[in-house]
């Protein structure tokens, strides 16, 4: 059990969280929605960080653009700039590929791949198989609430587990 002072840190420094759908200020910029956590939580922004990630992320052109002028891509990448602005140990994606069509979701993946760099533990929620098999090291299988199964990419995909077979092979 973790005291208040615990919590506080693993929210604001350990872990970043993108949720499936993301929660941005419609009358604030690009920039200005990457920035505001940190502007919130009183801290200094790492100017120099965050041209890097607005860079790295595609967004250059884009830094002064609303959201509604963005598209879905775009905007799942505001919410992957602001969580990656903080440094954290652990990235949470739940579903980072949602309502996005396939050119946007192909971009998205490739910068989830090249998160691997920042040397940070990701946990991805996710039902794109493909993508799974290639950037995971380990896979944990979930049936209605319940861990079936915690094994190595092949281990998962070769499994005998009848529920893994069935879902494996409805998915394909």
């Amino acid at each position: 059990k973790f005291n208040d002072d615990e919590l506080a840190i693993f929210r604001r420094r350990q872990v970043g969280l993108i949720y499936k759908f993301y929660n941005l200020i419609p009358i604030l910029n690009v920039e200005e929605n990457i920035t505001l956590p940190l502007k919130l939580d009183n801290r200094n922004i790492d100017k120099q960080r965050l041209d890097e990630l607005i860079k790295v992320l595609g967004l250059e052109e884009r830094r002064t653009h609303l959201p509604n002028e963005l598209s879905g891509g775009q905007q799942k990448r505001i919410a992957l700039a602001i969580t990656l602005l903080k440094p954290c140990d652990l990235l949470l994606l739940d579903e980072p590929t949602s309502s996005l069509d396939p050119q946007m979701k192909k971009e998205v993946l490739e910068l989830i791949s090249k998160l691997k760099d920042y040397n940070m533990t990701i946990i991805v929620v996710s039902h794109e198989l493909n993508f799974v098999k290639d950037f995971s090291s380990r896979i944990i299988f979930l049936d209605n609430k319940t861990i079936i199964s915690d094994d190595t990419v092949k281990g998962t995909f070769s499994s005998e587990n009848e529920i893994i077979k069935n879902f494996l092979k409805d998915i394909n």
